[in-house]
């Protein structure tokens, strides 16, 4: 321990010390063109504009984004006379001459350069470059998925699996920087499809439709204190444009097929958006072979062997219908439904399960498995927002209730021992249903030109109902009968309210300093209970967190911060449901509604640079988690194993993230990124019979090249690899995706046409993972083939104009809550 924390502490002070000797002054002088555009008349910042340099004989020489806040910085270049253009949709195209650099003078502050809004056919509009596939800012990490035509055809998981810091499994599970104690929202709004499964949710989201994902690592007060990994947020396409379009999107491919329609109309000031998208999944083969072995303290070591085949259909959608309204300058009101429904259906033939005791075959069983996954979700949601005439002044109310419910289902056919004919056949119904409805107040106001207050509160009301039962039945066709078993059937109710307010207060200081920090208290009250009246008794129970973030702009544009945060992860439905997960007699999972929340200190630093055609950003953190909720797997009579779940664990990483982009001309850019962490796993139990530990290095990595040929043709290609994962009691095996795709725009670009693969080099993944513990030793090899071969289409109807967009922040509720991840169910079960 000794020795990892002083590699810990030595890798800290190189990062700082590498920092700060990359701002010492050279021989060579720093080349470098800043500013900041604005909005004329109003003075509110242009965010993400693109500026252009220029030589005098009209050469393009370099480029940059501007930020948020609508600063650019403008680096890669020598001495000579420039200028510069600043364009973006709804704004007339600005020119700056007549730019002097020299060796005596490298670098030039523009000040603040306004720009003229106009309003043009869309048609007519020309952007000038492409906007950065990753953004930085100082509490996010964003990216464009909308750059990105890769993702064509795919979904969530696919965008989600090519952002920095993000690794996403087979399964669809997310985690950040290692863990998967996240919350997912969808255009800044919670949902409860994301509370039961963020995998689910994932698959649910077209890769088309998604423009921008989020990654807040260090979340401020403002945020629930849920999430401790961090929040990331999916930002769909919309816009404020004037007139009326509809977007018609597909993509047919040898594994999945999706299409979509996307249609907006606005006028004045009212505006509707209405979107269906609709995705199938088929021909998802697969295989696994898993050897498990038993310590019986009592009897001989048996080992258990199972293989079969695996089949998964899938088909989900989600359908929204959107509007909003300008009541006058100063008030904003909206709403929104989204409907979103996901099928998933896996079947496992021919799973044979062979025992053996000291070598020799003592039991063989063939089953035939049937897992029906099925759910639909409704979010409504209503909010108002109020601004004044003071900058950055604002309030808003926000309402939203949401609603998911899902049926996991399962039938096994038991074979006689001949395996001849069906013996009997097994039944677990199980329908759940997680409901929420919250109220969310919020208020800003600055205090004077450099400083702004924030405060508000919110209230969660949920509601979770499982209902469970398992029945039997004799032969194939005989009829099913219930189990009279109270742990097998029954139903659990899981009420939860939680109460929170905020304090936040941001401070500008000695010209390039900025201070944010806040903190939040939350007070959560449970009550549950079951059908047959026993009661479960939950105390209620209140958290104070605050949160602390502060960063530095240097010189030259770049920024180095620092970040500490406390959050806690309450347990979501995944980790509560009583009932028997048992699809697969060998490998049982039962949740446990007695769970408490973990807690999570988290601390970062950062810093971001730009050399030449580079863009580099590294960060370092350390994240240490008490009350860790792990899972815990003790042998049955069978064989097999059960997993359940108790606040027993401690859970540490230490870690280094490094991004990087390469801008090699306006038409080729190369980006990569390694994420690298050391983990500390503990369960913390003094029985050496049950304590297990583990810690080791989990290593992943992404790269993205754009290379834009001729006028109209673009090839994307994308790589993504992530290392063996560390658990409590063993490890996941690693895996990786690649993809290649090429598009073609005609029609004046208002269609596409393009063509796309991806694994096509190998027909299967190969995954291997392990369990280890004084009674249980299991080895497993799961196969995917996930070739795939797809032709995507896309094309616009109709005419939208630009017009003057309202500056007005559409806010939208956030429920940063509920501890999500994989249920521990063994890698095979796909």
């Amino acid at each position: 321990m000794k020795i990892r924390k002083h590699l810990l502490l030595l890798a800290v002070l190189s990062f700082f010390g590498w920092s700060a000797s990359a701002q010492q002054s050279s021989d060579k002088p720093s080349y470098q063109i800043s500013g900041q555009l604005i909005s004329e008349g109003s003075g509110e910042p242009v965010s993400y504009a693109n500026v252009v340099l220029f030589d005098a004989e009209g050469n393009n020489k370099a480029g940059a984004v501007a930020d948020d806040e609508g600063y650019f910085f403008i680096t890669g270049f020598g001495n000579g006379n420039y200028k510069i253009q600043a364009s973006f949709m709804g704004f007339q195209t600005l020119s700056k001459e007549n730019i002097q650099i020299t060796s005596e003078r490298p670098s030039v502050n523009l000040g603040k350069l306004e720009l003229t809004e106009e309003s043009v056919a869309l048609q007519e509009v020309v952007v000038q470059g492409q906007r950065n596939l990753i953004e930085e800012r100082v509490d996010r990490t964003i990216y464009n998925a909308e750059n990105d035509r890769t993702t064509v055809g795919g979904d969530a998981a696919d965008v989600l699996r090519r952002v920095p810091m993000l690794s996403v499994d087979l399964d669809g599970n997310v985690s950040l920087r290692g863990s998967q104690n996240i919350q997912v929202l969808i255009d800044n709004k919670p949902s409860t499809i994301t509370a039961s499964s963020v995998a689910d949710a994932l698959r649910q989201i077209p890769a088309d439709q998604i423009k921008t994902v989020e990654v807040i690592t260090s979340p401020s007060a403002k945020y629930d204190a849920e999430g401790a990994g961090g929040i990331i947020n999916i930002v769909t396409k919309k816009n404020n444009l004037q007139g009326a379009s509809m977007n018609v999107n597909s993509s047919v491919g040898v594994r999945g097929s999706n299409l979509g329609i996307n249609a907006n109309a606005r006028k004045g000031k009212m505006g509707f958006s209405l979107g269906g998208f609709g995705r199938a999944g088929y021909n998802i083969l697969g295989s696994f072979d898993n050897d498990q072995f038993v310590n019986n303290p009592e009897g001989p070591m048996t080992r258990t062997n199972q293989t079969a085949d695996t089949r998964t259909n899938m088909l989900m959608g989600r359908y929204s219908l959107g509007w909003d309204y300008d009541i006058n300058k100063y008030n904003w009101v909206g709403a929104s439904i989204n409907f979103g429904m996901f099928n998933f259906r896996n079947r496992q033939d021919n799973l044979l399960s062979n025992t053996f005791q000291e070598d020799e075959l003592i039991n063989s069983i063939l089953r035939e498995v049937s897992i029906d996954n099925l759910s639909n979700t409704i979010d409504a949601s209503l909010n108002y927002t109020r601004t004044y005439d003071t900058p950055s002044k604002e309030f808003s109310v926000m309402t939203l209730f949401s609603r998911n419910n899902r049926v996991n289902d399962f039938i096994n056919l038991n074979y006689d021992p001949t395996q001849a004919f069906i013996a009997s056949r097994t039944l677990n119904e199980n329908s759940s249903n997680n409901q929420e409805f919250t109220v969310q107040l919020d208020y800003q106001t600055p205090i004077n030109k450099n400083q702004i207050v924030e405060f508000g509160a919110k209230n969660i009301l949920r509601q979770v109902v499982s209902d469970f039962r398992y029945f039997t039945a004799d032969g194939s066709d005989g009829e099913y009968e219930l189990i009279d078993n109270a742990q097998l059937n029954n139903v659990f109710n899981y009420n939860q309210n939680v109460s929170a307010a905020y304090l936040s207060y941001t401070l500008n200081f000695l010209d390039n300093y900025t201070l944010k920090a806040g903190t939040r208290y939350e007070y959560t009250v449970i009550d549950a209970d079951f059908r047959d009246e026993q009661q479960v008794e939950i105390p209620s129970y209140g958290v104070l967190v605050p949160s602390v973030n502060i960063s530095r702009k240097l010189k030259n544009g770049n920024m180095l911060k620092a970040a500490y945060n406390r959050r806690i992860q309450r347990p979501s439905l995944q980790f509560l449901n009583p009932n028997l997960q048992a699809a697969n007699p060998l490998f049982v999972t039962q949740g446990n509604p007695l769970l408490d929340p973990e807690f999570t200190d988290n601390f970062e630093v950062g810093y971001n640079t730009f050399y030449k055609i580079a863009t580099i950003n590294m960060s370092a953190f350390m994240r240490k988690s008490t009350g860790s909720i792990q899972a815990i797997r003790t042998p049955l009579e069978n064989n097999g194993i059960l997993t359940t779940f108790e606040n027993i664990g401690s859970e540490d990483a230490y870690g280094l993230n490094l991004f990087t982009n390469f801008q090699f001309s306006k038409n080729f850019s190369v980006n990569g990124s390694v994420d690298a962490f050391y983990a500390v796993l503990d369960n913390n139990v003094p029985d050496p019979l049950y304590n297990s530990s583990n810690e080791g290095f989990v290593v992943s990595g992404r790269m993205f090249a754009n290379y834009n040929f001729a006028e109209s043709w673009m090839l994307q290609g994308f790589g993504f690899m992530r290392g063996r994962q560390v658990q409590l009691q063993g490890y996941q095996g690693g895996m990786y995706f690649y993809g290649l795709n090429l598009n073609k725009q005609f029609n004046e670009k208002k269609g596409s046409i393009g063509i796309g693969a991806d694994n096509f080099l190998t027909r299967g993944m190969v995954i291997n993972s392990e369990i280890n513990s004084p009674t249980i030793n299991q080895t497993s090899t799961t196969v995917m083939r996930n070739m795939n071969f797809k032709v995507n289409f896309t094309y616009r109807i109709g005419k939208m104009n630009v017009a003057q967009q309202s500056r007005r922040k559409k806010r939208s509720i956030n429920n940063e809550d509920m501890k999500e991840g994989e249920s521990s169910a063994p890698v095979m079960n796909n």
